[in-house]
């Protein structure tokens, strides 16, 4: 099936918990300055890391019966990083081909695998001052979102970004390549996007822009709370599909570059986490910083299994 029939037909979508955050922790692992973990894929002990911990998402959705959305790292890995570090394009399709070859490994026939291509903000995604405009978006995007569609990828998830502007750039861009988009905004506490426009108000600005939208909205490298679930108006989560959430409910500007891995309780991000899906429809669930392949499992152990489903 396709990503859009799976998501209205799946009661819960996992998606990969971190992956760049995680290596940047080891001690045999030395990520790019500017390309971060994307050039692993050309040497062996880096394709092996990333494989490793993409195996252990995998399997916790296989297990489970359950999709899952596994993402190739290509975040922020747009024409100017890639000139300035002496890569081409070809990056991108390697680094889709990479993911291909583990779907192509890793398939079952009760619990799909779908790839993303990853965009990122062109700049500091904490900083909304920094983001680009509009159009400016658009055009800068729309050379890697071609890139990406020509590699094959199921869908492109536009994330961690921090400004309506540069999200509608990006969701233009999107549309007008003709592929399933989901775009993911940070927001605070109060469930802002971090240029202070509400969430809701966020998404409805894209969804009216566009003849055709996008597949859906996300927020993530946010814990699970932000989001206010109880306070948004109801419809925001038939278009609010998913999170990526963070193991720590401290604000950006605590975390941003900690040495020291902050983790709130595991129980009370799961609850929340599950809550959302529960309660508010919202079918793809993963992690951001802080997390690993624990978080998964606490979702798959305590989801309400879906009819018919022997626990």
């Amino acid at each position: 099936m396709s990503l859009s029939s799976t998501l209205t037909t799946a009661s819960l979508m996992l998606t990969e918990c971190a992956i760049s955050e995680r290596l940047r922790r080891a001690d045999d692992i030395e990520l790019h300055p500017t390309l971060f973990n994307t050039p692993l894929i050309y040497h062996a002990q880096g394709r092996e890391k990333l494989a490793a911990i993409y195996q252990q998402y995998r399997e916790i959705a296989t297990r489970a019966a359950l999709p899952i959305l596994l993402c190739a790292p290509t975040w922020r890995v747009d024409r100017n990083r890639l000139a300035e570090a002496g890569f081409d394009a070809s990056l991108l399709a390697d680094a889709v081909g990479f993911m291909r070859e583990l779907q192509q490994k890793w398939q079952a026939p009760d619990s799909e695998i779908f790839i993303g291509g990853l965009l990122g903000p062109k700049n500091d995604c904490y900083r909304p001052e920094q983001a680009l405009g509009t159009d400016a978006a658009c055009a800068f995007h729309q050379w890697q979102i071609a890139r990406l569609a020509k590699a094959g990828v199921d869908c492109i998830v536009a994330q961690t970004i921090p400004a309506v502007s540069e999200g509608l750039g990006m969701a233009r861009a999107l549309s007008h390549a003709g592929i399933p988009a989901i775009i993911s905004f940070v927001i605070d506490r109060q469930a802002r996007v971090l240029d202070g426009t509400p969430l809701f108000e966020a998404i409805t600005a894209i969804d009216n822009d566009l003849a055709t939208p996008p597949l859906g909205y996300m927020v993530n490298c946010v814990y699970p709370t932000f989001i206010c679930a109880e306070r948004q108006p109801p419809a925001l989560f038939k278009r609010l599909i998913g999170i990526q959430a963070n193991s720590s409910s401290l604000d950006h500007s605590q975390l941003d570059g900690a040495e020291v891995l902050h983790r709130d309780d595991l129980q009370h991000w799961g609850e929340n986490m599950l809550r959302l899906n529960f309660e508010f429809g919202m079918k793809i669930l993963g992690g951001c910083c802080g997390t690993d392949d624990s978080y998964l499992q606490y979702l798959v152990d305590h989801r309400v299994p879906s009819p018919g489903l022997s626990e």
